[in-house]
Order: C-alpha cells, then sequence, then structure tokens
C-alpha cells in the first residue's frame, strides 16, 4: 500500500504513486483481461451472426461497431465493481479514504481501467475484419474522443454503483445489468426493432447513445448521431464520477 504520502507532494506526484500502486494491482491481470476481452468480442461478433440466418452486410456491420461498445460496458459494469467490490472487502478501499490526499485523486484506478477497457476497440474491429472482410471508414481524432468519453462514463457508472451498494449485492447487480446491455439494448441491432416506449426508454440512458456514437466514428456511412446523445453521455459521465468522489469524501 502507498504509505508516507506527505500531505504537501505535488498532485502530480501523488496521483503518480497511487497510479504505479493501482497499476501493480490491476496490471499483473492484464494479460487476462485481453483474452477474456477477445473471447467476447468473438462470441457478440461470430457467435451473435450464427443466431441470424443469411446476415446481411449491413446487419454484419451494425453487429460489428456495435461490439466495442458491449466491451467497454464490460469492463466498465463489471470488471470495475468486482474490483471495488474485492477493494472494500479486504479493506484496501478503507484505508485509501483515510490517506492524506485530495480525493478525486483516489480515483486513480480509474484510470487503469479506463486503458484496459480501451482496449476492447482494436480487439473487436480485428475480429470483425476477419470474420467479415468489410473496411472501416474511421475518423480517428473523433473516435479516440468519443471511446475515451464512453470508456469513462462506463467505468464511472461501475464505480459508482460499487461505492453505493454493498460488496455482495454490488456484484450481480453489475452482471445483471451487463446482460440488459447486450440482449435488450440497441447496440448491436437496431433501435427500431424496440418498442416505441422501449426506444424512449433509452434515449435517456447510456448505452444506445454511447454505441451510436463510436458508430458513426468507425463507419460513417448510412450512421448519424445528435447533440443530444452526447449530452445523455456526459450527463451519465458526470453522475458516475459524482457519486464516486462523494463516495470517497464521506470518511469511514
Amino acid at each position: 500500500m502507498p504509505t508516507g504520502i506527505p500531505p504537501r507532494t505535488g498532485l502530480w506526484t501523488t496521483y503518480a504513486s497511487l497510479l504505479r500502486w493501482t497499476t501493480a494491482q490491476i496490471g499483473v491481470m492484464l494479460p487476462l483481461f485481453i483474452v477474456v476481452q477477445t473471447l467476447l468480442a468473438a462470441g457478440i461478433i461470430v457467435g451473435f451472426g450464427l443466431l441470424v440466418p443469411g446476415l446481411d452486410t449491413p446487419s454484419a456491420r451494425f453487429l460489428s461497431t456495435g461490439a466495442p461498445t458491449v466491451l467497454l460496458m464490460v469492463i466498465g459494469l463489471v470488471m470495475v465493481p468486482q474490483g471495488v467490490a474485492q477493494a472494500r472487502t479486504s479493506g484496501t478501499f478503507t484505508y485509501m479514504r483515510a490517506l492524506p490526499v485530495p480525493r478525486p485523486l483516489l480515483l486513480s484506478d480509474l484510470t487503469v481501467w479506463l486503458v484496459i477497457a480501451l482496449l476492447g476497440i482494436p480487439v473487436a474491429a480485428v475480429v470483425a475484419q476477419l470474420r467479415y472482410r468489410f473496411g472501416y471508414t474511421i475518423d480517428w481524432p473523433l473516435l479516440v474522443a468519443a471511446s475515451v468519453l464512453t470508456a469513462v462514463m462506463a467505468t464511472a457508472v461501475g464505480y459508482a454503483i460499487a461505492v453505493l451498494l454493498p460488496p455482495l449485492p454490488a456484484q450481480p447487480t453489475t452482471q445483471v445489468l451487463v446482460f440488459f446491455v447486450m440482449l435488450f439494448s440497441p447496440i448491436t441491432f437496431p433501435a427500431s426493432r424496440l418498442p416505441e416506449w422501449f426506444q424512449a426508454v433509452h434515449d435517456v440512458l447510456p448505452f444506445r447513445p454511447a454505441a451510436d456514437l463510436l458508430r458513426v466514428r468507425l463507419l460513417s456511412s448510412g450512421y448519424t448521431v445528435s447533440w443530444r446523445d452526447l449530452a445523455v453521455l456526459l450527463a451519465w459521465c458526470a453522475l458516475g464520477l459524482a457519486i464516486s468522489v462523494r463516495a470517497l469524501v464521506r470518511r469511514a
């Protein structure tokens, strides 16, 4: 554990110390996370494709460009809460809150989770390219920005769930949530297939806007995204970060 951090240490030095500690804890699992992301990408892109006989090119493109969003959600809504729950059970979370450092810096572990989540983008793109053999029209600057925003939103919401709920119910809650994302959210299939009332629900949830934002940066032909989608993502991101920081500010 990072001990002996002076109260007057510079913000960057403090953040770097916390980041090194978090990386040492999570980093050893990085190869496993990459394997999980690869298998999940294959399961979504190849497995879901097998459920639809005679999958045409537009459907294959929609499925493939939605897979990165699913991977980001799995890391943010499942892996992050599990990591936080383990830290709360072991006492690490309580120790972190007792450190004499600015509270927002205690979210340094989100930086590591952010990097892990972003690895899902190229993994899904490679699997889709190998399976369906179509080219991407990538807007790199905006794709990077959209990917970072989506990953921050997913990890922040996952962290917020983990600190709001006790460790035991937090883990099954996030697992149920990710099944909702994979099967009932218009990420790998068009929203038009859902009832109108369910489409309206997804207009205020972050999953469909995140998928559309990434999709239009991966394959812009035929896809659009609105400023409202961006506002929804920013709102959920701010909410997740606010709840997380609030939980860290409260003293045990």
